[in-house]
């Protein structure tokens, strides 16, 4: 017996994949959130010394380890970061062919 098996490739963001509304800033969100806790970790913060540093309540220290960046902008994230003396640089490259392929497709 063969079953046939589809694969589809990925755009390179999971976000744009499962058909959120604003891929890139979902990406960068979690690319941000990936280093907060990467930080946290290496410090061995707890929650409740992590939101004093970051200025935040111990909730949304919890929902930020946990993924749940819904409440948070980007800005936000980059004063979490600058607060934890991190500085974010922003890099502006010219798309690929086939990425710019790819957000036709999307849109």
């Amino acid at each position: 017996m063969t079953d046939d098996i589809s694969i589809t490739h990925s755009s390179g963001n999971v976000f744009a994949d499962l058909g959120f509304a604003n891929p890139e800033e979902e990406l960068l969100k979690a690319k941000l959130v990936r280093e907060l806790r990467a930080i946290l970790k290496r410090r061995r913060l707890t929650q409740v010394k992590a939101a004093e540093l970051m200025n935040l309540k111990q909730p949304d220290v919890s929902a930020l380890l946990n993924g749940r960046t819904g409440k948070f902008t980007l800005d936000r994230l980059v004063r979490c970061l600058d607060r934890l003396d991190y500085t974010v640089d922003v890099v502006v490259r010219h798309k690929t062919r086939a990425q710019r392929s790819q957000t036709r497709a999307v849109a």
